[in-house]
């Protein structure tokens, strides 16, 4: 039986490596010099130059610009756990004329290339005035079609009779929702919750478009103004995303049983 299982081993472990090394070659730039981290063939061993870390707080401000990220990845979360669970809860427990066309609709959402939607919400922000503002950032964040969907397939999951329970005793609909669904529904708010995180924070071309105030950008915005029109100094840009990727790391291996378990009991009923 162990025999069997070898070559399924062997591939997870080619793929953990696959992934790990682009990070490793990352930490190990991020303690070069700017001769070494360019020279060709590249060298693998690096000198060891620490005050790499300490530069990016010198060119950018670290700071404000983490701060920005954190509630920026906040604001979005709150907004899909909320919303998403809403729009899923009315789709997967109420009856209603068009329910499934209006649901077909939310999935088609999900076949538009993201980049279409900035013109138009960039035009948005601007006749609000919200130009380099917190809100710009978080607003057009706090609903995912994606987050609807799996939340819709975790409310699917569960049984009838507790919505006829809950009726018995005079629940309303949204009593329903908020003291009978919701908790149930834990896992998948968490894997939605984590998801979510992790997006917000990777995200850089709106950051990069609504907001550009040094001040007013996020850590990925800010990352990318470190790429000169010349010339780049690759180590310090290096140490700035490994610092920029560690707390989405920390968020992503305490959660990512909670993550991984929302998913799967969100395919138990389609």
């Amino acid at each position: 039986m162990r025999s069997k299982h070898r070559g399924t081993h062997a591939v997870l472990a080619l793929s953990a490596l696959l992934m790990v090394v682009p990070f490793g070659w990352q930490l190990l730039t991020s303690v070069k010099t700017l001769s070494s981290a360019t020279r060709v063939p590249p060298t693998v061993l690096p000198e060891w130059q620490w005050s790499n870390y300490a530069k990016v707080f010198e060119q950018l401000p670290f700071g404000q610009q983490f701060l920005n990220t954190v509630l920026m990845a906040a604001g979005r979360t709150v907004g899909q756990v909320l919303f998403c669970s809403m729009a899923a809860y009315a789709f997967a427990r109420l009856r209603f004329p068009g329910r499934n066309l209006l649901f077909g609709v939310f999935l088609a959402v999900l076949m538009v290339p993201p980049p279409l939607f900035v013109i138009p919400q960039y035009e948005i922000m601007a006749d609000l005035g919200w130009l380099n503002t917190l809100p710009a950032l978080i607003v057009p964040g706090l609903f995912s079609a994606f987050g609807v969907f799996l939340l819709r397939q975790f409310f699917l999951a569960m049984p009838k009779e507790l919505d006829e329970a809950a009726r018995l005793d005079g629940a309303s609909p949204w009593r329903i929702y908020w003291s009978v669904m919701l908790p149930l529904a834990r896992p998948g708010l968490l894997a939605l919750a984590v998801l979510a995180v992790l997006w917000s924070w990777n995200d850089l071309f709106w950051p990069l478009v609504v907001n550009t105030d040094p001040e007013r950008m996020t850590l990925s915005a800010g990352l990318a103004a470190l790429q000169g029109q010349f010339q780049t100094d690759y180590p310090v840009l290096m140490a700035g995303s490994v610092l920029a990727s560690l707390p989405v790391m920390v968020v992503f291996v305490v959660m990512q049983r909670r993550v991984i378990e929302g998913i799967a009991l969100s395919g138990n009923k389609g």
